[in-house]
């Protein structure tokens, strides 16, 4: 259905078209979570970092640019700032939002650990403070504790469910520039950003799990204008998660997910959950259900070994790179 509407003003006359988009969770997550440098600041935070000038030496990353970017991190109810006793300066402490968004993380990395690692050792170890073990994160619906497959979900409108008005944005170089991602660290975090970090490689992703397969319709529910439409499309096949299949006597063509397409779905709910909670005034725009079990659920991130959702308080970590402080 294409969301560009003619609205009136009040004396009659038209004005420029307005895009609807629908309303989404995961759309605000990422717009919080997703631009590079907030990643990079968010990850060094898990790693213990607190303080603007280990920050900066960590990053590399321009004083006003770590600026502007850890004021909008506390803005948003990620980091709070604040001092110790016996420390001197102020440092940035995660919230409990912030805390919250570990999970994310994880998924994004067993993502990039299963799919993007080129047949090596994933870069970091998990260890699972809570049963002792090495372990490696499972994404699984928070009812019956077992993983599922997108084709498993079963998705419905939910109280929060609609359309608004697309908000302008700042066009900015492609925040998934993996050079940056991985900046300091290698990262299969980073690498899976490297494929659905930018907004619209995002928003094409969405309109797919939505059942949107081809080309003229993606362009009219988005607005988006031909040519980045077909650079995107063309990137997300050349990354392997979607496949381009020809249709309509083989002269036209539709894009469906491969199976590595299917699994960035569950880093997307675990995203969803979090924005749920956080950022929808308890009117979830969307409901799921696992067949399997066939209850209503969430995405939510356990330990391989034990099963229990893994937090950022009780991991630890083992590096397979050199690292230098």
């Amino acid at each position: 259905m294409n969301k560009i509407n003619k609205i009136q003003s009040a004396a009659g006359s038209p004005q420029p078209p307005l895009l609807l988009q629908r309303q989404s969770s995961v759309r605000r997550t990422m717009e919080i979570v997703l631009d590079t440098w907030n990643f990079l600041i968010l990850r060094e935070a898990y790693f213990g970092v607190r303080r603007f000038d280990k920050f900066h030496q960590r990053l590399g990353i321009p004083r006003q640019t770590l600026s502007s970017r850890l004021s909008a991190l506390v803005s948003n109810e990620i980091f709070s700032l604040g001092k110790r006793p016996n420390e001197p300066g102020q440092q940035y402490f995660l919230t409990p939002r912030g805390k919250d968004l570990f999970p994310t993380m994880l998924s994004l990395m067993e993502f990039g650990d299963k799919w993007l690692t080129g047949g090596s050792k994933p870069p970091l170890q998990l260890v699972h403070k809570g049963c002792g073990c090495e372990c490696h994160p499972v994404t699984v619906c928070s009812e019956c504790l077992e993983p599922f497959t997108a084709r498993e979900v079963a998705p419905r409108d939910g109280p929060g469910a609609g359309y608004a008005p697309v908000e302008a944005r700042p066009t900015s170089r492609r925040s998934s520039d993996p050079t940056l991602l991985e900046r300091v660290r290698p990262c299969s975090v980073a690498r899976t950003l490297a494929i659905i970090g930018d907004r619209w490689s995002f928003l094409i992703l969405r309109e797919g799990w939505y059942g949107v397969r081809r080309f003229e319709e993606m362009r009219e529910n988005l607005g988006i204008a031909t040519n980045i439409l077909a650079d995107r499309l063309a990137r997300l096949v050349q990354s392997g998660v979607l496949r381009k299949v020809p249709y309509n006597s083989g002269d036209r063509f539709e894009y469906r997910f491969t199976e590595m397409g299917l699994d960035l779905y569950k880093p997307m709910l675990v995203m969803m959950a979090w924005g749920d909670r956080w950022l929808a005034d308890g009117k979830p725009p969307l409901r799921l259900r696992h067949k399997a079990c066939g209850q209503d659920f969430s995405a939510i991130v356990a330990c391989s070994e034990c099963k229990k959702p893994i937090e950022a308080k009780d991991t630890d970590y083992v590096l397979r790179y050199q690292f230098d402080l």
